[in-house]
């Protein structure tokens, strides 16, 4: 399925974006083990066990990943550009291996890019939703968007 198009986000709309994704064991030692992360907190039970949480966390680089993954085939696939950065992240609720992460985007906003006339600016709100309903990841960021006008005038 391809992304949207600048022209066509309406600022305000929400998407619910329907792949939803059971986080593991595996996902969360092998993700801290590619990024060198060795934090007790996410790999080691018997630490964890004593912690506020009395088990391990999944890594939050991981779900924010997780997250804006699970976005992209509803919004930016093959219509982006690049992603321009993330404003404002946070996770305010702890994420547990076996919890089922579904997402919801809010396009906050958009304007036309200064240096480009193929493009434009989206902003997006994404948030990461565990099976309990509570948000476990609320990312702000920016995505430089291919505006269709100039994809149809070169076709």
């Amino acid at each position: 399925m391809p992304g949207l198009y600048y022209e066509e986000f309406e600022e305000g709309a929400e998407i619910e974006h329907p792949t939803r994704r059971t986080v593991t064991e595996t996902d969360n030692i092998l993700f801290c083990s590619m990024t060198l992360n060795l934090a007790p907190l996410h790999l080691d039970a018997e630490y964890s066990r004593n912690s506020i949480y009395g088990q391990r966390l999944v890594n939050s680089l991981y779900i924010l990943g997780l997250v804006t993954g699970i976005t992209v085939p509803d919004t930016t696939q093959g219509t982006t550009l690049g992603n321009l950065g993330f404003q404002e992240v946070s996770f305010p609720k702890p994420v547990f291996h076996g919890d089922t992460i579904r997402v919801r985007t809010e396009i906050v906003s958009k304007r036309e890019s200064k240096s480009r006339n193929d493009s434009g600016i989206v902003y997006f709100r994404h948030y990461g939703i565990n099976q309990r309903d509570e948000v476990v990841c609320d990312a702000r960021r920016a995505g430089l968007m291919l505006k269709r006008s100039t994809v149809d005038r070169a076709a």
